[in-house]
């Protein structure tokens, strides 16, 4: 027998650093550590009553303890279709929704359906830690292209058109952004989207985020900004941020019918069907009214605030104001080298373990998100963890 026990293919997998920050944070508060934890991307809110009571239903309904089209129940692949409209604006049919296990599904499947061996993406950074991942077990070639704090995070048409080559096929494109919580004005997604459509480039765009902006900030869906691109986008959505649903593992994707079907095709053979009560979960969520986020929205405005004030308080920390999502992205490159309570860290990476083992405090480094020198720090927790931690922070920072 030859070759080795796991395939390079997946071997070569990066775990997900923010989940493995979180459960890092969730082991030593099991251990009866008092650790606040910055890492995990989910609201702190439950998912409201009447989404949990809609499953409840669903619950003792023998006919919901079955299978579903593979596609989603038609009933929920409408209520998308319509959701979508009153939302974004966006016009599409229930034939060309296809209902995922989650958002990371819908991201896998997309890249899946649209990449040979070969093809490149082009991924602006910072940049979630799934995105590259599974662009590469797709056979496709991420193509990094930095962004930084004097761009407001937000790459520019000079830049995609510098790392476009004859191979590049698909632009990932995220709006309101993770990590940043970046948010692109209306101007500059019109300008990304008219260059992919003059050189033919696939966009697959996030919208995740979509309710979540504060401010002056607007959230505009690319192919409703560019229509003509529409023939060539994938739009990635799911009830997880705006519902505080995380755990339902509901999220969709809507394209080309072409793509759709291909990629309702790869799902029949993975993993089937979303979970039936959760897609009743679902119908519930997107068919009602958008209170709960109003809501969630008003104490993440709040708490965006709070930590942008405090991080940049901190002597050789620099923080842009979030104008989406629900994280800071802080930089902290004016703390490498430092003596800091006794050590000397060169990486956003070595701050990171110092801030947990020393300080308690969770957060994600800029490593895992193509940008050495940041941390990602969720403020989707209490005003008073925000506050503590941030303090904890400030104290180890400062060598006190």
């Amino acid at each position: 027998m030859t070759g080795n026990r796991i395939s390079a293919r997946i071997a070569a997998v990066s775990p997900s650093a923010t989940l493995a920050v979180d459960a890092k944070a969730k082991a030593l508060q099991a251990q009866g550590e008092n650790v606040i934890g910055f890492g995990a991307g989910e609201p702190d809110f439950p998912t409201p009553d009447a989404i949990v009571e809609a499953a409840e239903v669903a619950c003792r309904d023998p006919k919901n303890h079955h299978y579903t089209p593979t596609a989603g129940l038609p009933a929920l692949r409408e209520a998308v279709a319509a959701k979508t409209r009153r939302d974004s604006g966006y016009l599409v049919t229930a034939s060309q929704v296809l209902i995922t296990n989650g958002g990371k599904q819908a991201v896998a499947n997309s890249f899946a359906a649209l990449c040979d061996p070969g093809d490149e993406v082009l991924v602006p950074a910072p940049y979630w830690t799934t995105y590259p991942e599974v662009i590469t077990l797709a056979g496709g070639v991420p193509v990094v292209v930095s962004t930084g704090v004097a761009s407001g995070f937000r790459v520019t048409v000079d830049q995609l058109e510098a790392a476009r080559t004859p191979a590049t096929k698909v632009l990932l494109f995220v709006s309101p952004s993770n990590p940043t919580g970046a948010v692109y004005p209306k101007a500059e997604i019109e300008a990304i989207g008219r260059w992919a459509v003059e050189h033919g480039i696939w966009v697959v765009t996030d919208e995740i985020y979509e309710h979540l902006v504060y401010g002056g900030a607007e959230h505009h869906s690319m192919p409703v900004v560019v229509p003509e691109l529409a023939d060539r986008c994938v739009v990635i959505n799911g009830v997880a941020k705006t519902y505080a649903m995380t755990g339902w593992r509901v999220g969709w994707m809507l394209g080309p019918a072409d793509v759709i079907a291909a990629a309702t095709n790869l799902q029949s053979h993975e993993t089937s069907n979303v979970a039936n009560v959760s897609q009743r979960a679902a119908l519930a969520a997107v068919a009602g009214d958008l209170s709960a986020v109003s809501m969630m929205r008003e104490a993440f405005d709040r708490r965006r605030q709070i930590i942008h004030r405090m991080l940049n308080e901190i002597d050789g920390i620099e923080c842009l104001l979030p104008e989406g999502a629900f994280y800071a992205f802080p930089s902290v490159s004016g703390l490498l080298g430092r003596d800091l309570s006794g050590r000397t860290c060169t990486s956003s990476a070595e701050l990171a373990e110092l801030a947990i083992e020393e300080a308690k405090v969770a957060v994600v480094p800029g490593e895992a998100f193509g940008s050495p020198g940041y941390f990602r720090m969720s403020y989707a927790l209490g005003d008073d963890d925000i506050v503590e931690g941030v303090t904890r922070l400030g104290r180890l920072f400062a060598g006190t």
